[in-house]
């Protein structure tokens, strides 16, 4: 079994260390919110593109303590990209404390990895989050004596409403300051599965980062990164040779067992159930219906038409566009065309920054007239259908068609992520189980999802043409599912399998859905209108140097093989610096009246399953590696445009005329 490699997490400006660790949906992320309010910072960690969040907790006037955030994981044997940095981070990282978040109504199934995190030697807290939820429904848990038998301290918090972060504080305090005895007593293994453990652990004899105990189950089960970490021990053939005797595959299964009957036990005693309070039997309800292959349809249907496209592409797309584009049109390009004509003449310099395409009349234009309002309508969707817990019940939902094309349920957290930013989405597609479902999800991303300000733009093109919006959905959902059918058959490798912890169903937080909206958004300013700014100058310079009339004379000519106009050439060229750039393009012909109808339909399918923007193909780049990046964009870019031509004629054919 290989757990993974990797290297240890630096020390954070001398300030001792608190990990949040535990499964995914759990509440760690809003737990480390709460804790460290404000100080936040994101970065990758050391040679991946995994985010790891620190911040700083601040306790009293006097306390100032780091804390990072590590990535979901179930147990120390990595499977996952994320899984195994959080590993890393536990057994070489050197934390002052771990709080082992766990949700606490699901305790059985999550206490096998308090174990192996109580097996490190580390200082560990188990913090019982969502208490609320199991209370409601019906368990009631004997603190005292769970924290007794396990020999670690026990909190119940709920993050997302305060409850209990105070003494969570104070037991963090009392761990960092030594003021709590760890007993190290509970032993979940039998008695000759511990004789194995002793044997090995009695041969270590070097210094390590966690303790002989767990290194010596890691080594039984022969696991490749604790070996790496043994490779200076004076014993080490002897802890190979009973590695091997041991039988890797074996020990794994019968720790894991071993583990799950102790947590088994542990909650059986000192977990009992009541009748569920009405509320909590509600809930459970709609969250079954939300799941449930024939039911969560319309609710998913809902979920889109009152989300996306009601909010998103009506009021985002269609009121908030119209009132911000109007102001540019009226007040700011007129002033700042005549303010850069005073200062520049009418020369090269002026159209730098004005004219049809400066710097400030289209890219902070597009940026903050046409995206910002999109982008930002789509956020506050996301972050409330977030907030709620429904995106894992989508992930059950889908999770046996997803199968057809290829990916499990696990995928839809990438491809929902993929409507509000592609390039934000395939840095997620890390988290999937399989490289096969990785490169699959990778190149579905970049041909058949709009990211939600090209989404939107195309919606409100769309919005007063009902057949216009249907056609393009049947299109690109059928170039979805067919792409996909063919890529589950093509590209090599196992089809994952999925599973998923349910958090449970809860009204949006106002405080939740604003903070996460405006992370987002602050997002958005730092890292994308910069680039719209550089689009503009690039743009300004091809167009100075001729080099954009040689390209877009190239593109006009599979663009008017599409039936389109040769006007409509520039967007499909600005969509590859940015795809929400080209939309805005597309935006600006419909309004002059250059694209309408069929050739509109035809226009908007095309940009769609264009190549992906600059930025989202440098991530792939990254990501899947530069042959599958240009290999992904050579097939994209003519098969977007067969696409294209293809529907032109099958609507000439059938004489439909929109």
């Amino acid at each position: 079994m290989d757990c993974g490699r990797g290297g240890p997490a630096g020390r954070l400006d001398g300030k001792k260390k608190v990990f949040l660790v535990g499964n995914p949906n759990v509440g760690k992320s809003a737990l480390f919110n709460v804790l460290t309010g404000s100080y936040v910072t994101v970065s990758n960690y050391p040679g991946t593109t995994v985010d790891v969040s620190s911040g700083v907790m601040r306790v009293g006037g006097h306390h100032e303590y780091a804390v990072l955030d590590t990535p979901g994981m179930y147990s120390l044997c990595s499977i996952t990209e994320e899984e195994a940095v959080a590993r890393r981070m536990v057994l070489m990282g050197r934390p002052d404390v771990i709080l082992h978040v766990v949700d606490a109504k699901n305790l059985e199934r999550m206490l096998p990895l308090t174990f192996q995190l109580v097996e490190s030697g580390l200082p560990v807290i188990l913090v019982l989050n969502l208490y609320d939820e199991m209370l409601g429904s019906g368990m009631r848990l004997d603190i005292a004596h769970l924290e007794h038998d396990l020999g670690v301290p026990v909190a119940q918090t709920v993050a997302v409403s305060g409850a209990g972060i105070e003494n969570l504080r104070s037991r963090i305090v009392e761990v960092l300051e030594g003021k709590y005895q760890y007993d190290g007593q509970h032993r979940p293994y039998t008695a000759e599965m511990e004789g194995r453990i002793a044997g090995v652990a009695k041969l270590l004899k070097n210094e390590h980062p966690v303790s002989p105990r767990l290194l010596a189950i890691l080594a039984l089960q022969n696991d490749r990164e604790t070996m790496a970490m043994l490779a200076a021990e004076p014993e080490l053939g002897k802890i190979q040779a009973l590695a091997c005797d041991a039988s890797s595959r074996e020990a794994a299964m019968r720790l894991s067992r071993e583990r799950q009957a102790a947590a088994t036990a542990v909650v059986e005693e000192w977990l009992t159930v009541q009748p569920r309070e009405k509320a909590g039997r509600w809930k459970e309800a709609l969250s079954r219906l939300m799941i449930h292959p024939v039911w969560g349809l319309p609710i998913l249907a809902g979920v889109l038409w009152f989300g996306l496209y009601k909010f998103v592409g009506g009021f985002g797309a269609g009121t908030m566009v119209d009132l911000i584009e109007t102001f540019f049109e009226n007040r700011v390009n007129p002033g700042v065309d005549a303010f850069f004509a005073g200062l520049f003449g009418s020369g090269a310099l002026f159209d730098l920054f004005a004219g049809e395409y400066g710097v400030v009349t289209l890219g902070v234009r597009y940026a903050v007239a046409i995206i910002f309002p999109i982008v930002a309508s789509f956020f506050i969707a996301f972050s409330i259908i977030e907030d709620t817990g429904y995106l894992p019940r989508l992930a059950m939902l889908v999770d046996k068609a997803f199968k057809l094309i290829g990916l499990s349920g696990r995928a839809v957290i990438p491809i929902t992520l993929g409507f509000g930013c592609s390039t934000m989405a395939t840095v997620v597609t890390r988290t999937l189980e399989s490289t096969k479902e990785r490169i699959l999800a990778t190149f579905l991303l970049a041909l058949a999802i709009p990211c939600s300000a090209q989404l939107g733009v195309l919606m409100a093109l769309m919005a007063g043409h009902p057949g216009m919006l249907a056609v393009w959905g049947f299109t690109v959902g059928l170039t979805f599912v067919l792409a996909g059918f063919l890529g589950k058959r093509l590209i090599p490798g196992e089809d994952a399998d999925f599973f998923m912890e349910l958090p449970p169903l809860r009204l949006p937080s106002a405080l939740n859905v604003f903070t996460k909206t405006y992370t987002r958004m602050v997002w958005y300013f730092k890292e994308v209108l910069p680039l719209f700014v550089l689009a503009s100058a690039v743009i300004w310079l091809g167009r100075l140097t001729g080099l954009f009339d040689v390209l877009i004379r190239l593109i006009s000519y599979p663009v008017q093989w599409a039936g389109l106009p040769a006007g409509a050439s520039p967007a499909f060229l600005y969509g590859f610096f940015r795809r929400d750039f080209g939309a805005a393009g597309l935006f600006d012909l419909a309004k002059a009246g250059t694209l309408s109808g069929n050739a509109l339909l035809v226009a908007a399918v095309i940009l769609t399953l264009f190549i992906p923007c600059v930025a989202q193909f440098a991530v792939t780049w990254k990501e899947r590696g530069k042959w599958m990046a240009m290999g992904m964009a050579a097939f994209i870019f003519p098969f977007a445009f067969f696409v294209g031509f293809a529907l032109n004629h099958i609507l000439s054919f059938l004489g439909v005329v929109l």
